[in-house]
């Protein structure tokens, strides 16, 4: 299943020693990745996908986080892309093995 949405970068603030960026699935999104994974996630809920931001594409996990799954945005795909903190950015991701 692939997904596309539009999200916001934002600061991951429970650590102030290292920069965390992540992007939040929209809630709906999430509710229906919900429905196709339950039972299935990793460790800590995460959920393996496979991502494209702009011409970059990669493999990570989305984790569960309040009412909908958060994205990490590595520092080498915000380079590439030319992102950074407050960017709005068009996310694809696509479930691994479902």
């Amino acid at each position: 299943m692939r997904f596309e949405f539009e999200s916001e970068l934002w600061r991951w603030q429970a650590r102030s020693d290292t920069v965390w960026v992540f992007a939040s699935v929209p809630e709906e999104v999430s509710d229906e990745i919900q429905q196709v994974v339950a039972g299935m996630e990793g460790g800590f809920g995460s959920v393996r996908v496979d991502v494209t931001i702009g011409a970059t594409r990669w493999r990570t996990s989305i984790f569960p986080s309040d009412q909908a799954y958060v994205l990490p945005i590595k520092k080498a795909v915000r380079a590439a892309e030319g992102v950074d903190l407050g960017d709005v950015v068009t996310v694809a991701i696509e479930l691994v093995d479902f």
